[in-house]
C-alpha cells in the first residue's frame, strides 16, 4: 500500500534534519491551501467561462478512500467526470484484485488460479499493467517485482495474525521464506500480446500488483478524462495523487508529503505545487506489525525476502502516476546511490527520509516546494 499525499489546509510544519526540528513559516501558502477547502469557488478559465470548484469522495475501491477535486462550468459537468472516474476505477479494482473472483471477468486472481495450468485471456488493461511492470522490473534491476506474490502472501499471513493477536506475533520461518522465493522469477510470467493471454509457467507462482495498480489505474483514468475534455482535476487514491492541469484560476494544485513521524504534531513535511504531475509515497509507517518490540513493515525487498530499514519513507514526483507508484517501492529497496542514479535516469524527483529523520532530495524537487 502506498500513501502520503494530501491536499487542503495546513498548519505549522517542521522539517526534520539530523533529528532536529526546524520551523517552516508559510504565510501565503497556508492561505492558498486553505482556499482549497471552499465548496465552490467561482473562477474563470482562459476563455472567460465561469468555473466552480467541486469535491467528492468514496470508499472501497483499492481498499482505500478516493477523493476527486475539480473545476468545471457547472456541477453537472463535474458529476459526469467524477462518475466516469468512479466507474473506471471500479473496473480497474476488479481487474487487479488478487483475492476475489467476479462473474464474467478474468482478473489477477484468475491468472494466479491457473498458474502452471493454462494461459488466461485477459482484458487489455491487465496486459498494459503487466507489461509496464515487467519493464519497471528491468529498469529497477528487479527491485520492483510483481511476481513475488508467494513471498508477500507469507508476510501478509503473519502480519494479519500478529496484528490480530499481538501476543502471538512472530516472524515467518526462514525455510518457508526461502521456499517462497524460489517462485518469483519474472521470466515465468508469459505475456502473449497477440493472443491477449497471460500464463504463469511456475505452478507455485502468484502475481501481486499492489505496488503498481493504483498508480497505473490513476494514470489511465486521468488520460481518458483528459480526452473527454476535463482540464482541472485532482485525483487522490489513498494518497496516490495525480493532478490534471492546474486549478481553475491557473494556479498549481497543492499536495503534501505526510510526516512519517506519526507522533509529531506536524502532519506534513512539505507542501508541493503540482500541475500535470503525480505524487506517490511509500512508507514503513503505513502498514506493519510488531515482533518483540520491533516493527516489520510491508515493503519487502525482493533480494532478501525481508523488510529493510534504509528509509521510513520515499516520495516520488513525476508526470506518470504508474511510474511514480512503481519507483516509490523500488527506491525504498535500493541503496542511496543506486536510487539517485535510477531517479535521474527515469526523470523523477525524489525525497528520501531516513530512520533518523534526515531528508535527502534530488536537486530538481526544490522548484516544486511551496515551502521553499
Amino acid at each position: 500500500m502506498h500513501g502520503g499525499g494530501f491536499y487542503g489546509k495546513i498548519g505549522g510544519m517542521r522539517q526534520y534534519t539530523n533529528g532536529k526540528e526546524k520551523q517552516v513559516k508559510k504565510g501565503w501558502i497556508a492561505a492558498a491551501a486553505a482556499a482549497l477547502l471552499l465548496a465552490a469557488v467561482c473562477l474563470k478559465d482562459a476563455a472567460g467561462n465561469r468555473l466552480g470548484r467541486f469535491d467528492t469522495e468514496f470508499l472501497g475501491l483499492f481498499d482505500t478512500v478516493t477523493s476527486i477535486t475539480g473545476y468545471a462550468e457547472d456541477e453537472e459537468t463535474f458529476d459526469r467526470y467524477a462518475g466516469e472516474i468512479r466507474r473506471q476505477l471500479e473496473e480497474y479494482h476488479r481487474l487487479y484484485d488478487r483475492y476475489n473472483t467476479y462473474e464474467g471477468i478474468n482478473n489477477i486472481k484468475t491468472i494466479n488460479d491457473q498458474a502452471g495450468v493454462a494461459p488466461v485471456e485477459v482484458d487489455p488493461r491487465i496486459l498494459g499493467l503487466l507489461e509496464e511492470a515487467v519493464s519497471m522490473y528491468e529498469e529497477t534491476g528487479g527491485k520492483l517485482n510483481i511476481a513475488m506474490g508467494s513471498v508477500l502472501t507469507v508476510w501478509h499471513e503473519y502480519r494479519e495474525e500478529g496484528n490480530a493477536h499481538p501476543e502471538k506475533a512472530r516472524l515467518p520461518e526462514e525455510a518457508r521464506l526461502r521456499e517462497a522465493m524460489e517462485h518469483m522469477d519474472i521470466r515465468d510470467v508469459i505475456i502473449d500480446r497477440e493472443a491477449s493471454t497471460v500464463y504463469l509457467a511456475d505452478p507455485e507462482m502468484s502475481l501481486d500488483v499492489g505496488a503498481v495498480a493504483k498508480g497505473y489505474a490513476a494514470e489511465q483514468v486521468i488520460r481518458d478524462l483528459e480526452r473527454q475534455g476535463a482540464e482541472h482535476l485532482l485525483l487522490n487514491i489513498g494518497g496516490n495523487i495525480r493532478a490534471l492541469g492546474c486549478r481553475g484560476d491557473g494556479s498549481p494544485w497543492t499536495a503534501g508529503i505526510q510526516n512519517p513521524d506519526t507522533d509529531s504534531p506536524d502532519r506534513y513535511l512539505h507542501i508541493l505545487e503540482l500541475e500535470d504531475m503525480s505524487l506517490v509515497t511509500s512508507g514503513s509507517y503505513q502498514r506493519y506489525y510488531t515482533v518483540d518490540g520491533k516493527p516489520y513493515h510491508h515493503i519487502i525487498d525482493p533480494d532478501t525476502g525481508m523488510p529493510e530499514n534504509r528509509y521510513v519513507s520515499v516520495t516520488v514526483l513525476c508526470p506518470d502516476s504508474g511510474m511514480a507508484d512503481a519507483l516509490s517501492t523500488a527506491l525504498f529497496n535500493m541503496e542511496p546511490e543506486a536510487g539517485r542514479q535510477l531517479a535521474e535516469r527515469m526523470g523523477a524527483e525524489v525525497l528520501w527520509v531516513g530512520p533518523d529523520g534526515m531528508e535527502t532530495a534530488t536537486p530538481g524537487l526544490d522548484p516544486y516546494l511551496a515551502d521553499r
